[in-house]
């Protein structure tokens, strides 16, 4: 069966360690467009932090998606019109606030083109910041601050001993509520239940009549486990994570080696 749709993650696979698409692989991206194929840009980023990559590669012109906020949001990028979209329960924010005050973490909110900090700021606060294009504004009214707008998710940033500890506690509090985990070590998600990047490609390979069968994916970190899993072609960058090398089908090069070029002449070239 011929792969009709490609998803990609962003930082570690499509993007190079410079966050850039190189020219080979942009080249590539927009003519599978033009041959009819639908790419799909799958991020823990916000929709804001993946728009400028979406519009390098023309997927308004070509009807392709962005996944945004580990699978929370879905945009049909030729009209713009959001088709999936999941928050979090309000009722939960108090609890999120006061157990991340038990650790040096960071806990951020996403609000139009800006990072509201709940905590200091982190290097790995000012890193999101960096990859997204986005400022941070630290408030000291956070919990009631972020109760007045829909969060399609919290990040928690700081150093991996301190994440691993606040994941834990978190997930013991939430279990069953709410979905948390690390999309890398100095990286905590916190979406709301059942949301995954596999998850919501599902929903959209529904709303357009393809199956999993006809996908590929590429990914590099723990976030991206389970759509490498769910698709008919798994795909680890030479750099992911061990355990995501493990559960691929196949390992393309790395990131800065044009690793999704490589997928892309071995896969999808008719």
């Amino acid at each position: 069966m011929k792969y009709q749709i490609l998803v990609l993650d962003l930082d570690g696979t499509l993007t190079n360690s410079r966050k850039e698409i190189t020219p080979p692989t942009l080249k590539a991206l927009i003519e599978i467009q033009e041959a009819g194929k639908k790419v799909v840009l799958a991020s823990g980023r916000p929709t804001y932090g993946v728009v400028p990559l979406a519009r390098q590669l023309h997927l308004e012109r070509y009807g392709s998606y962005i996944l945004s906020f580990n699978g929370a949001r879905i945009t049909d990028c030729r009209t713009g019109q959001v088709i999936y979209n999941k928050t979090l329960p309000q009722d939960v924010i108090p609890d999120i606030y006061r157990i991340a005050s038990n650790y040096p973490v960071d806990i951020l909110a996403y609000e139009d083109g800006q990072l509201l900090s709940g905590f200091t700021p982190t290097k790995y606060s000012e890193l999101e910041s960096r990859i997204n294009h986005l400022p941070i504004v630290q408030i000291d009214n956070f919990c009631e601050k972020v109760s007045t707008f829909p969060n399609n998710k919290f990040l928690l940033t700081g150093e991996p001993d301190s994440i691993a500890a606040a994941k834990e506690e978190m997930s013991a509090h939430f279990h069953g509520y709410i979905d948390v985990y690390c999309s890398d070590p100095f990286f905590l998600e916190i979406v709301p239940k059942n949301v995954d990047k596999a998850a919501s490609l599902l929903k959209l390979l529904t709303s357009i009549g393809l199956t999993a069968d006809e996908m590929i994916c590429c990914g590099d970190g723990y976030n991206d486990l389970t759509m490498i899993e769910t698709a008919g072609l798994g795909v680890a960058m030479e750099n992911a994570q061990p355990l995501v090398r493990e559960k691929a089908d196949f390992i393309t090069k790395s990131n800065d080696d044009d690793g999704v070029l490589y997928v892309i002449d071995q896969f999808m070239r008719d």
